[in-house]
């Protein structure tokens, strides 16, 4: 179950712990240093705090403080206070923006406001949750204490103080860590049903640290999996990304799957995968394909990503509709991504030009598997060629045809001259057939 609250703080000094100051990013320290020598409290916070005590490299660097947003936006030039519902300030860097945020604490019953707020005299409440529990609005300054025993899980809510060096720890995080395991502060049917979004982030620790969920826990995200609906399309797809693009993709996919998330933000792809056979092995192998993509020198993009996991049934789709509407594969496949999309839609807020991409993607795999390929010169100039061999590298691992289309490619791309492709379409040059000019018949004179 949940946590017991520690009555004192834990601090661990600089010598009994492994974090180095040089794993911090200049920004972040620059940032730790100007609020410090302001005579504000400077903390470290959350996810990079636990990776760097793990030896991982943190993806980004959050900054807690007892400053006000206004008093960090008097602070730094390159503030910019964002969010409604959290406020945070925003500091742009060359190379990196960091996030600062307030101290904050949990609302008393009678700081609630609801989600009509129809007294429009006074102040928006600070704090609002809509008629299912969800938190809508939290902006209650606290202490520091109070504002790590109100994160979603113990090991999120590890700091490290720039004053002394030292990494304190308000809950059990430092044994979680240890024994590697998930545990929420608080309640976690009411953490969850605050904010659903913790529950998804549960999953993605899991899958990403290699950590196990507690048992209890595990039980209450089965429950309330399908409230995750409740969430913003557009928050939703940043969680999206998150769960996808990290390089963890593959199992994060089998764990949406065992806690029920995979239904109700994917449910073509729940219907694709129950017809058995070796569709799942299929998705999971390219998924891990692509997990190898994160990291290198050019990153993949989402269009990439959701060709990866949507390609293999839409493929299938197409061929199904091509076969019983008598149309060709290419308007089966635009179908197919159609119906796709619109579907996504309901929950999922995906750009536009994400989706159009990622069509391009799949499109292109017809001309990339044709062979011998007719004009090849123009294929590389059509948009979205680098993700298109990407995602044919991807799945010419589990299919030799794609695997021949792919050395065919990649040896054209090396040397056109060094293959041949499919001769051009006869372009024999017509006669021009030569009309007769018009005769104007001449007019009889009585």
């Amino acid at each position: 179950m949940c946590y017991e609250r520690r009555m004192e703080p834990r601090i661990i000094p600089r010598t009994e712990h492994s974090i180095s100051r040089r794993q911090i990013s200049d920004n972040a320290l620059r940032t730790l240093y100007r609020l410090r020598d302001s005579g504000f409290i400077a903390y470290l916070v959350g996810g990079c705090v636990r990776d760097l005590l793990m030896g991982r490299k943190p993806k980004d660097f959050d900054i807690a403080t007892n400053a006000t947003p206004a008093e960090i936006r008097h602070l730094f030039r390159n503030c910019r206070l964002v969010g409604r519902r959290f406020r945070l300030a925003h500091l742009y860097f060359k190379d990196e923006i960091l996030e600062v945020s307030t101290f904050r604490r949990q609302a008393l019953p009678d700081e609630s406001g609801d989600e009509a707020e129809p007294d429009r005299s006074h102040p928006p409440a600070a704090h609002v949750k809509n008629e299912d529990g969800m938190i809508l609005r939290d902006n209650i300054f606290g202490t520091p204490e109070e504002d790590a025993l109100r994160r979603d899980f113990t090991i999120n809510a590890l700091a490290y103080n720039i004053a002394d060096f030292s990494v304190i720890d308000h809950s059990t995080g430092l044994e979680d860590l240890q024994a590697r395991l998930i545990r929420p502060i608080g309640d976690p049917e009411v953490r969850f049903t605050e904010d659903p979004v913790r529950m998804l982030r549960a999953v993605r620790f899991a899958a990403s640290h290699d950590f196990t969920i507690e048992p209890a826990t595990w039980d209450i995200i089965c429950r309330l999996s399908p409230t995750i609906t409740r969430v913003s399309p557009a928050r939703l797809y940043d969680e999206m990304q998150k769960l996808f693009m990290l390089g963890f993709a593959r199992p994060t996919l089998r764990m949406l799957d065992q806690s029920g998330f995979l239904a109700p933000l994917f449910p073509f792809l729940v219907g694709w995968l129950s017809q058995g056979g070796d569709r799942a092995t299929l998705l999971e192998e390219n998924l891990a394909a692509f997990d190898n993509l994160i990291g290198s020198e050019t990153q993949p993009m989402p269009s990439l990503m959701l060709a990866v996991l949507f390609g293999p049934m839409l493929d299938e789709s197409a061929q199904v509709h091509a076969r019983e509407d008598g149309m060709s594969y290419r308007m089966a496949l635009e179908l197919s991504c159609d119906l796709l999309i619109e579907e996504i839609a309901a929950s999922i807020n995906i750009p536009r030009r994400i989706t159009s991409r990622m069509r391009h993607v799949l499109v292109l795999q017809i001309a990339l598997t044709a062979m011998p390929p007719r004009r090849p010169a123009t294929v590389p100039k059509r948009p979205g060629f680098d993700e298109a061999m990407a995602y044919l590298r991807i799945v010419a691992a589990t299919d030799e045809a794609k695997c021949a289309a792919l050395n065919w490619w990649e040896s054209y791309l090396r040397d056109p001259q060094s293959v041949v492709a499919a001769p051009e379409p006869s372009q024999k040059k017509r006669r021009r057939r030569r009309r007769r000019p018009r005769t104007t018949p001449k007019t009889v004179v009585e």
